[in-house]
């Protein structure tokens, strides 16, 4: 490494730089974070702060000490770079600058002590005078170029690199040491410095894959501690060795390449990477194929570029129908793919060849046939098959299918089977028989994308295609359908109307004659002959039915035939029913309401005609001669053709109902008329001309519909009481269900009887006794009917009254507690026998019925009537013979 060189000349004191231009001699390689050289700049005001700049920010920095870095890594020009340091007073913010002016000179290789020349330095004072003393000459600072270190160095360690020594060892007794990372910083300890001669040594190899350079400060102190110069900044960068060998991004590498590509066509691009410096040799990489497979059909198909891995086709041939994909092995080598020096790896390209369009479809015969019903729609009835050699289910696979002749009505199509690739002739329209018996078409058929360019084969291929029609029984069909008939209503019945026949389309085959039947006749007015199609009427014709819209009737009939399978068809008949003039016409509406004086009495009504023009309006209207009292009372004037106006002829009528006959008369040829009666409600009316007493003559005359809803309302009402009472009959029915009543002849000692309650245990004596005496709840026998009571229930009495034991008895009272027990046991009639056993403590009142532990008492049983027994059925014939057998 070259030293640095700079000159500078005495000043007097002044404030800034100087000097105008200052030159210095660099090396030529710049490293990131190099320092360069010192620039002086004299502060005659020790107070002041000074910020140094640079012109060039992206190339060099200025410390806050005057050192001047490298920003970044980069080559110097052989011609001289030049670049302004400018300084700025914080406060003032006035502003000095100096020219800089690098050289740079030939790089040395050598870093050893003994070669490294004495540096000229560029020097901070470190001692300010005032201004009025005169200047005295300034020691210059020291500085060290960088030192160049190989990295993998073997030793042995530690390995010295250069001494550092300051001007002033010579009169005092210094001390040396280094900081920053490597020496005192992570990674600690790599360099070592001896405190008192100043030799730099590093403790280990260096490894520039981990940390390119280091950059250390040297400081040189007294004994006491005290600085006798500026630190000075040591840079040591590791010299790179081919020390990594290449590795690629991907061990394999994909790529495509469409086939019958032109030579010099782009594939892909495959990356090595080395760890080396690759401003170096050691990273410089090569790239060359090693092998292909397959080799066919030429063993170099493929080229690389060898600096950055493109590989290009250099050979024409390839065709995915023969070989589909390709394998080359890639081999990436340093030292600028130098064999020897060079260390190399290998990964693999895996190459598909894609797939064009060179290969048409192409029919698998020249003649295809198929057949079909006729007038049947979306039935496939051939199918097209096709071969490509190109990739399946691909633009360039698939074939589209068109008809280029045979077919001028298009009855067909042809669709294509995605999977098979095949095509459907598909019939889309009906054929008749009768008509066409055989198709035979011309097809073609295509690829989705055109063939690619230069390729020999025709775009596209052609077949045949023979259709054969199959005959089958058609439907007979009417002619015309619809048939219009036109016919004045009244026709009679019987009476012949038309004849409605229908066609058989099927001319070819052998059947008998069509059968004519009735499909549709709403109104039930006509009848077909089976045989010949004539239709006559069953009932008169009358255009104000129902059954008639618009003045038209439509009947639907059916037409069938014997062929396998038989078939039939419908035919609708339309008889457009003339109007005659048959029906008179009837006032509207039926009841109207009018004032007892002549003013306002006017009603206003309608007459209603269920013909049409000319046998409806304009109607005559007038009141019949009889009886006289209408003409009397009424008179009647036409306001318009179907409108009349009905008012009283007197100046009061006694308000009630009355019957109004109104003759009306239409204006048919010839005329029809009718009587009609109207229902006229005359009331008292009030100053605005309406009924108060409406409700009075309303109810005076009732009508039929109101007499009925009043008789549905009393229907009901008697229902719903019906209903409640056998509703209350069947609930007492369920009561009387659920007692106990068994006839004697019936009755049997083994029945299960529900005692509806049961007393406690002996140890439950917290209850309420009361609610346990099933015996109050059981009714006396006077008011049982004779029958009902069961022989062998207990007599009623009076509960005897048992002692209760308390809850915590004394052990002494319980013998006098059973004595009492005892003898209120005896004294009771209904108590079971002796020898049963007794309750000392009270449980509930028991069971209705006696107990049958034991038939022998002590009490007095023996004067008992036991003959009851005999009435018991078989089942208590031993204890009746027993008992009931007398002194026996």
């Amino acid at each position: 490494q070259a030293p640095i060189k700079a000159t500078c000349e005495d000043m007097s004191c002044k404030t800034g730089f100087p000097e105008d231009v200052h030159s210095a001699v660099v090396s030529r390689s710049v490293h990131g974070g190099q320092p360069l050289l010192n620039v002086r700049f004299r502060s005659c005001d020790g107070n002041k702060k000074i910020h140094f700049g640079s012109s060039e920010p992206e190339d060099f920095r200025v410390g806050e000490d005057g050192v001047v870095y490298a920003e970044r890594s980069f080559q110097l020009s052989a011609e001289p770079t030049e670049f302004v340091v400018s300084a700025q007073d914080k406060e003032t913010q006035q502003e000095w600058q100096m020219r800089v002016k690098l050289t740079p000179e030939p790089a040395f290789t050598g870093a050893s002590e003994k070669d490294q020349r004495k540096i000229e330095e560029i020097i901070f004072p470190w001692q300010q005078y005032k201004h009025s003393s005169p200047l005295k000459r300034q020691k210059r600072d020291w500085v060290i170029p960088p030192i160049n270190l190989p990295e993998n160095s073997k030793g042995p360690f530690p390995q010295e690199l250069v001494r550092i020594r300051s001007d002033r060892d010579k009169s005092l007794s210094l001390r040396y040491s280094v900081t920053g990372p490597g020496a005192d910083q992570p990674p600690t300890g790599i360099f070592i410095i001896n405190p008192i001669s100043g030799q730099l040594s590093v403790t280990k190899p260096l490894d520039r894959e981990q940390i390119a350079s280091f950059h250390l400060r040297a400081h040189a102190v007294d004994v006491n501690g005290n600085q006798v110069e500026n630190p000075i900044d040591i840079v040591i960068n590791v010299i790179d060795m081919n020390d990594n060998r290449p590795e690629f991004l991907h061990q394999v590498w994909n790529g495509t390449v469409p086939e019958g590509s032109k030579p010099g066509t782009y594939v892909m691009t495959v990356t090595a990477i080395d760890a080396d410096d690759p401003n170096a040799q050691n990273g410089m990489l090569r790239y060359r194929i090693l092998s292909q497979a397959p080799s066919s059909p030429s063993p170099n198909m493929f080229t690389i570029n060898n600096e950055t891995g493109d590989i290009i086709t250099v050979a024409a041939g390839l065709d995915r129908e023969k070989v589909q994909q390709y394998t080359l092995i890639i081999q990436a080598t340093d030292m600028e793919g130098n064999p020897t020096y060079g260390l190399s790896n290998t990964a693999t390209a895996v190459i598909a060849v894609t797939d064009v369009n060179d290969n048409p479809p192409e029919f698998t015969a020249m003649t295809f046939y198929g057949e079909v019903p006729e007038n049947r729609v979306d039935v496939i009835v051939a199918n097209l098959t096709v071969t490509d050699k190109d990739q399946p289910h691909t633009p360039a696979w698939n074939a589209l299918y068109r008809m280029t002749g045979g077919d001028p009505t298009g009855r067909f199509t042809i669709l294509t089977d995605p999977n098979s690739n095949d095509g459907l002739v598909t019939v889309v329209k009906p054929i008749d028989f009768e008509t066409n018996r055989m198709f035979v078409l011309t097809v073609a058929a295509e690829n989705q994308v055109p063939l690619a360019k230069g390729i020999q084969h025709p775009p596209q291929s052609t077949a045949t295609v023979s259709i054969t029609v199959i005959d089958v029984n058609e439907s007979p069909y009417f002619v015309p359908n619809p048939k219009l008939v036109r016919q004045e209503e009244g026709l009679m019945a019987g009476s012949m109307l038309t004849t409605f026949t229908a066609q058989d389309p099927d001319r070819y085959m052998q059947q008998t004659s069509l059968r004519y039947s009735k499909l549709s006749d709403p109104a039930n007015w006509l009848k077909i002959d089976p045989v010949n199609g004539q239709i006559t009427t069953t009932a008169v014709l009358d255009r104000e039915s129902i059954y008639v819209q618009n003045n038209m009737y439509n009947a639907t009939f059916l037409a069938s035939d014997n062929g396998i399978p038989p078939m039939s068809g419908t035919g609708t008949l339309q008889i457009y029913l003339l109007d005659i003039n048959d029906n008179a016409p009837q006032v509207h509406p039926k009841e109207a309401t009018t004032c007892e004086t002549m003013q306002p009495n006017a009603i206003n009504i309608t007459a209603v005609d269920p013909d049409i023009d000319p046998n409806a309006g304009p109607f005559a209207f007038e009141l019949p001669d009889t009886p006289a009292s209408i003409k009397r009372n009424w008179t009647i004037v036409r306001i318009s053709g179907d409108h009349a106006q009905l008012s009283l002829r007197i100046r009061f009528l006694e308000a009630g109902i009355y019957d109004v006959p109104i003759v009306i008369t239409d204006s048919g040829n010839p005329h029809a008329s009718s009587t009609s009666l109207l229902k006229v409600k005359v009331c008292q009316c009030d100053l605005n001309g309406d009924c108060t007493d409406v409700d009075r003559i309303v109810g005076a005359g009732l009508g039929t519909g109101a007499i009925i809803a009043i008789l549905l309302c009393i229907i009901i009402l008697l229902i719903l009481v019906l209903m409640f009472v056998v509703w209350m009959k069947r609930r007492d029915k369920e009561r009387q269900a659920k007692q106990l009543l068994i006839d004697p002849e019936d009755d049997v000692r083994d029945n299960i009887l529900k005692y509806d309650e049961e007393g406690g245990g002996e140890e439950d004596q917290d209850y309420d006794l009361s609610q346990l005496q099933q015996p109050d709840t059981v009714e006396p026998d006077a008011i049982k009917p004779v029958g009902i009571r069961r022989l062998d229930e207990r007599p009623i009495h009076a509960e005897p009254q048992y002692p209760v034991r308390s809850a915590a008895p004394h052990p002494g009272d319980i013998g006098d507690f059973i004595n009492e027990g005892l003898k209120a046991a005896d004294n009771d009639p209904t108590a079971p026998p002796y020898d049963s056993l007794l309750v000392f403590d009270y449980e509930g009142s028991g069971s209705t019925a006696g107990s049958l532990s034991s038939l022998n008492s002590s009490s007095s049983g023996g004067e008992q009537d036991y003959d009851y027994l005999n009435d018991w059925g078989p089942r208590f014939k031993k204890l009746a013979d027993m008992y009931g057998g007398g002194d026996d």
